[in-house]
């Protein structure tokens, strides 16, 4: 909205032609920024609590910056940005305080809050070359205020690997499960604790993991209850989830 129109807004609720109520569901509709590439909704934070994430992928480094500039001066306390490749987070980070996570290929412009999750998301990994989707999953986490605990390489080949975290796991608010080839992991955690449990297929396989399509289907189909599955590789997503959950029945 243009500045007349806050003005107006304002102006109807002081003079009691408009509820408070009714000005701020107005504000929640608020039109965006228009960059000419870009249309920065910076209004998303006060309509689902949680402001826009630039996905990095596919934007050039230039345009990356621009829509960083834009949300800051729009007041925006700290930017996330996903799929960041290290070529364009040397250049944002020319104009930005840029902390890049290359693991997570994960880009944070700004401090990260201090956690006010209810209890703690744990992200556990099937092996090693599930991890860039782990961290993607962690880092988000913690961007959006939860304490995060890893548990990497702790797929069922090994599965005392697993069975050696289990105070953590039960201690947890909501698990991240990520896991490619056969995706067992999955319903391992499913059927070891009582909390949520979000399953994240990787395309980490040979052939016939059909670039983690097997291991999504494994998911679908697991029979341990309180199992839900986001996208292939979508570590943003299950991050993003665990962390709506973590904030359920808390000040967030």
């Amino acid at each position: 909205m243009e500045q007349t129109v806050w003005k107006t807004l304002l102006q109807a609720v002081a003079d009691g032609k408009m509820t408070v109520d009714e000005a701020a569901a107005r504000w929640k509709l608020a039109p965006f920024e228009e960059l000419g590439y870009a249309k920065i909704d910076h209004h998303r934070a006060l309509r689902q609590g949680t402001a826009e994430v630039i996905y990095g992928e596919g934007k050039t480094p230039e345009q990356i910056t621009g829509i960083v500039s834009a949300m800051l001066e729009a007041g925006q306390r700290s930017v996330l940005i996903t799929r960041l490749s290290p070529e364009a987070a040397a250049q944002v980070g020319q104009v930005h305080d840029l902390d890049y996570r290359p693991m997570g290929r994960l880009g944070i412009v700004g401090p990260l809050p201090e956690p006010d999750g209810v209890g703690t998301v744990v992200v556990a990994s099937a092996g090693t070359s599930d991890m860039n989707v782990a961290e993607e999953a962690a880092v988000t986490a913690e961007f959006l205020g939860n304490r995060v605990t890893r548990l990497y390489d702790v797929g069922v080949a090994g599965i005392h690997r697993l069975l050696a975290h289990g105070e953590e796991l039960m201690e947890a608010q909501v698990v991240v499960s990520v896991a490619g080839m056969e995706g067992a992991l999955t319903s391992v955690i499913g059927g070891l604790v009582s909390c949520p449990v979000i399953g994240v297929p990787t395309s980490v396989g040979y052939g016939a993991a059909f670039g983690g399509v097997a291991a999504l289907l494994s998911m679908l189909n697991s029979c341990a209850s309180g199992v839900s599955v986001v996208n292939i590789d979508n570590g943003f997503g299950a991050g993003f989830l665990a962390s709506r959950i973590n904030h359920l029945g808390g000040n967030a």
